[in-house]
């Protein structure tokens, strides 16, 4: 009888990858877990050269012209998606496994033979939805078209939230019956919550400032100071040039002192322009605080206007300046929206919930192993 999972990753992907591990272990407490790496994969710095061409084959005219980044697009090629799936073929034998399971839309990790799932929070074309996405910055269409092929082969795609379930029927041409949305979970601990919500502290927290609307974010908090004069905003997470009053910039760090600036804020703000998932929203909601974001991607799925935040249209600070303002002169409505959101959070996001989806949609799958 075979037991054994491998789990296929990229890094770290925001502490997600983690908690799915402990959730195949805690959900399939008999099966012993393989984790690879893909990174791992390449140990010598040929593929790297040979990637470094394909990335100039396939957008060395618009790295030129300076509409794409090249840092952008190392796992964006044909080359290296085509020589990840190869060396997965290569080095997991299909016969020595009960099922593989990865995370993200970067790669193909099925093997023939072998149940397969993925776990993801986005899809590329879904970047289409977003007023703000620049489609220069698409990838190429060979990427796109290999992009397809990681939900054709994998048994069930689970996703993060309700629009990449759709993206996936809609733009990918995914059977429904192959998609399933388990969202996500918290990755702070959460030992205590004691706010009074009358330090008037906005919290922002993010590592790409630009992208999650930061500039948005001071420019209404500007419009704040006029009204509310003794505001303050912290920016967590990453450290950008920011010269206004009452502004604390902390820059990255980890997740247990960033709970201790969840405790501290009376308002969580995250203006974001393009956004795959927003785990942050849910890590904010978790410590009671009422949420501020903008109504795209996975975000309307958890910030239910009027009752636990506020949605707003991206890149409008006259309308997040008048949330802004709303939220911090009425700690009382803080506390009522906060504990709307940790009444959301208990009911759908935690990564316990996500490990009981995976166990009841993989077992029927595997049940000659199960």
């Amino acid at each position: 009888m075979i037991r054994k999972i491998v789990f296929i990753k990229i890094g770290n992907f925001s502490g997600i990858n983690n908690m799915l591990v402990k959730q195949l272990k805690k959900h399939f407490p008999s099966f012993e877990i393989k984790i690879l790496d893909v990174r791992e994969l390449f140990t010598y710095k040929i593929y790297l050269i040979i990637n470094l061409f394909f990335i100039i084959k396939e957008y060395g005219l618009e790295i030129l012209l300076g509409k794409k980044d090249i840092r952008n697009y190392f796992w964006r090629t044909t080359y290296i998606f085509k020589i990840i799936k190869f060396k997965i073929f290569k080095n997991i034998p299909a016969n020595q496994y009960a099922f593989s399971i990865q995370t993200q839309s970067l790669f193909d990790a099925s093997i023939k033979g072998l149940p397969h799932f993925v776990y993801t929070d986005h899809t590329h074309l879904e970047n289409l939805h977003y007023t703000f996405f620049d489609k220069s910055k698409l990838c190429s269409k060979a990427w796109i078209e290999l992009e397809s092929t990681i939900y054709k082969n994998a048994a069930i795609n689970f996703t993060m939230s309700n629009n990449i379930s759709k993206s996936l029927i809609k733009q990918y041409f995914c059977p429904p019956e192959k998609i399933v949305c388990i969202y996500a979970g918290n990755n702070t601990s959460v030992d205590r919550v004691d706010n009074d919500y009358i330090n008037k502290n906005i919290l922002f927290v993010g590592i790409d400032w630009e992208r999650k609307g930061g500039p948005d974010l001071v420019e209404a908090f500007k419009i704040v100071l006029r009204f509310c004069p003794d505001a303050k905003l912290t920016i967590v997470g990453c450290s950008p040039k920011v010269n206004i009053k009452n502004c604390e910039v902390v820059g990255k760090v980890g997740l247990q002192e960033t709970a201790n600036y969840y405790r501290k804020a009376s308002v969580f703000c995250l203006p974001t322009k393009i956004e795959p998932f927003g785990i942050v929203f849910i890590e904010a909601m978790a410590f009671k605080l009422p949420v501020i974001g903008t109504r795209i991607g996975a975000i309307p799925d958890f910030i239910f206007d009027r009752e636990n935040g506020y949605l707003i249209e991206p890149g409008d600070i006259k309308q997040l300046a008048t949330a802004l303002i709303d939220l911090i002169s009425n700690p009382e409505k803080c506390r009522d929206f906060g504990k709307k959101g940790a009444e959301i959070i208990n009911s759908r996001y935690s990564w316990d919930k996500v490990g009981i989806a995976l166990k009841k949609n993989i077992g029927p799958l595997i049940s000659k192993e199960y």
